[in-house]
Parts: structure tokens; sequence; C-alpha cells
């Protein structure tokens, strides 16, 4: 049908000739209430929303220096963000001149995969970005 014919049966209807796909051959087109529609869209890309799961990315940090009780305190929170389905970054902290010890920190990091490998698993490996060492660990299958 010819553009002009179609917008005279729209205005004939009191409604709205609306482009629905551009790029076929020839362009297709409805004849429908735009608001209406527009209204139909939003309340359909909400409810996507709706449905949607978000999900976090915790961060953790410890220091080479740490004692073994705050350090179970810590892995006691890594467990809780974990079992809640959050991804957890574990940064392990350099200050001053402790920079020049980085291997002190993987060590700590390797004990904290190897303390929450029953849970989960790392996504990213230890890896060392400027003043830190980190790993990114994902919830996993509970054993």
């Amino acid at each position: 049908m010819q553009t002009h014919i179609a917008l005279n049966l729209a205005r004939d209807r009191g409604l709205d000739l609306v482009e629905i796909s551009p790029q076929a051959k020839p362009p297709v087109c409805k004849i429908i209430d735009y608001g209406k529609f527009k209204y139909e869209q939003r309340k359909r890309e909400s409810e996507a929303k709706k449905k949607q799961v978000k999900v976090d990315v915790k961060e953790v940090k410890l220091k080479i220096g740490i004692a073994e009780h705050d350090f179970n305190t810590k892995l006691k929170h890594i467990r809780t963000f974990l079992e809640r389905g959050d991804r957890v970054k574990v940064l392990v902290w350099f200050r001053g001149r402790e920079i020049a010890r980085p291997e002190l920190g993987k060590v700590i990091l390797e004990k904290v995969a190897a303390q929450i490998e029953d849970i989960a698993h790392l996504d990213q490996y230890p890896k060392l970005f400027g003043r830190a060492y980190s790993i990114f660990v994902i919830p996993g299958k509970k054993k």
C-alpha cells in the first residue's frame, strides 16, 4: 500500500501510522494508537527489569601482616558474600616497602582460594595491579 493511502486510512480511524520494520523491503508499518504502543512498550521493559538478577561485586581488603583471627573473620565475610550469590574481589594491599615482597601477597591469596574452593572458584587468578594483588572469586556449586 502506498504511504499517502495508509496515512489517510490511519487519520480516518483516528490512529497513527507507525513504522515497525524500516529495513524490510518494503518497510512494514502498522495502524495503531502510538501512545498506547509506547505505554505497553515501557511496561514490557519494566517487567523485564524486574526479572533481572543484579550481581554485586563485594571487595575485601587484606594486608600481608594480617593475624590469623583477622584472616578468619575476613574469610567468613567472603563466604557470606559468596553464599548470597555475590562476586568477591579479594585484595592484598601493600603499604610502604611491603611492595618489595609481592610473593607474600600471592601466598595469602592462594590461602584464601584454598579455604573457599568448596563453595567458589576463581574467575581471575592473582594479578598485581599497582600496590595491590587481587583475585576475583565467583560462587560455584556447593559440594
